[in-house]
């Protein structure tokens, strides 16, 4: 947790991955996240993986260092609320519809410098999620051996979306510094993964050939890459994207005669060129297969890290959770208490900022934890007021949902 952000403040109204990715990035930064739900948890509160106690894992890392306030929008009166805490606080995070009580051009009413960002599925408003867009945008179609779509079980599209939108708000609030106009900012996944598809040159590339990419299973395309086996079983990948890297790998395996002789018969030269080591894989992959697979893992990926070639044994993720390099000893862990009771690294802020202190990463909070402090501080309510809130069930103070 570092505090970049100290003195920024969010509502966040929102449920599942975009939109709470993007509150959760600006609290590891160090601002003060507000997080709205309905009282007893919204649609996402109890989403798999749970533990054992049956609270979810999943929400209470999506929204660590958030505060949270419980209300009960299905009544005038918390919806009113919400609504007063967006314009007290001027900085705005949601995937609720773009009309309704929480539509930016009712919000800014009271509030004409109002800055919301609004994570939506489509852009016409039609809802949608990662594995929807996902399918729509094609990659399904390329993903595996085929003939059938293989969906990719990471929610990429949301994940990009959140980061995207996190970037927006810090984009709207220069803007709001520099001119004083506030506005809405819409982030469709539709968008994000088809100007995703655009930015990696794919959209031009089947426009332009006319023609889809053929599947190709473990294969990188453009690339000298793919998994093979070892000896005594490892599945490892190996991907080549630098020449000396392709030096060093013929050396290491030692066939670079066997790799001079395929450039000679076919008149080419590996030597500083991608395309070809890929377009000649025909050839160049059975040489691969029989030198790796003439070797055990543990000598090879020696030999590789000493030759500075990126490989990579395929695992589990348990494996990865195991590894003391990329948990146990890695500063963007830490401890922290968890709602759900479970003991396990938490993640803080992923950049490391060097001659900065990097904090703790700080729990996620109850459901309706900070609903008397934020109403206090930011509508300045009265604990009467609050108090007779808390009694007719519009507000809710401090409950797991369980």
């Amino acid at each position: 947790m570092y505090d970049l952000l100290n003195g920024l403040s969010v509502v966040e109204a929102s449920s599942f991955v975009a939109s709470p990715t993007a509150g959760l990035y600006c609290a590891q930064m160090g601002a003060d996240v507000i997080r709205v739900d309905q009282i007893g948890g919204g649609p996402d509160f109890r989403r798999w993986p749970l533990g054992p106690s049956g609270g979810s894992l999943y929400w209470e890392n999506l929204n660590r260092a958030k505060k949270s306030v419980a209300l009960d929008l299905g009544r005038p009166e918390g919806r009113e609320l919400l609504q007063a805490l967006v314009r007290a606080t001027g900085q705005f995070i949601t995937n609720f519809p773009a009309e309704g009580f929480l539509a930016h051009n009712l919000l800014a009413r009271e509030r004409a410098d109002l800055i919301t960002v609004r994570v939506m599925g489509w852009a016409d408003g039609s809802p949608a999620l990662d594995y929807t867009v996902n399918n729509a945008v094609g990659y399904p179609m390329l993903t595996g051996a085929g003939p059938e779509p293989v969906n990719h079980v990471l929610p990429a599209w949301d994940l990009l979306t959140g980061a995207y939108a996190a970037f927006a708000l810090l984009a709207a609030l220069r803007r709001r510094d520099a001119t004083g106009h506030g506005g809405e900012v819409r982030l469709p996944l539709s968008d994000v993964a088809i100007g995703t598809v655009a930015n990696l040159g794919s959209l031009a590339e089947v426009l332009v050939g006319g023609a889809n990419r053929p599947r190709m299973g473990n294969t990188v395309y453009g690339l000298f890459g793919r998994d093979f086996v070892t000896a005594d079983g490892v599945r490892t990948m190996i991907v080549v994207v630098t020449h000396r890297q392709w030096a060093n790998l013929l050396k290491t395996l030692g066939i670079e005669a066997e790799v001079a002789a395929i450039e000679a018969a076919r008149g080419v030269s590996f030597a500083k060129d991608d395309g070809l080591r890929f377009g000649h894989r025909d050839a160049l992959f059975p040489l691969f297969e029989a030198a790796i697979g003439a070797r055990d893992h543990a000598d090879l990926a020696a030999a590789f890290d000493g030759a500075g070639i990126v490989h990579s044994a395929y695992r589990t993720m348990l494996d990865a959770a195991r590894d003391p390099a990329l948990v146990d000893d890695n500063p963007i862990f830490g401890a922290s208490s968890n709602p759900s009771g479970c003991a396990y690294p938490a993640v803080g802020a992923f950049a490391t900022v060097p001659g900065l202190e990097r904090g703790e990463p700080r729990p996620a909070p109850l459901n309706g934890e900070h609903s008397e402090a934020v109403l206090s501080e930011r509508l300045k309510l009265s604990s009467g007021e609050i108090a007779r809130l808390i009694d007719a069930g519009i507000v809710g103070v401090g409950r797991t949902g369980e």
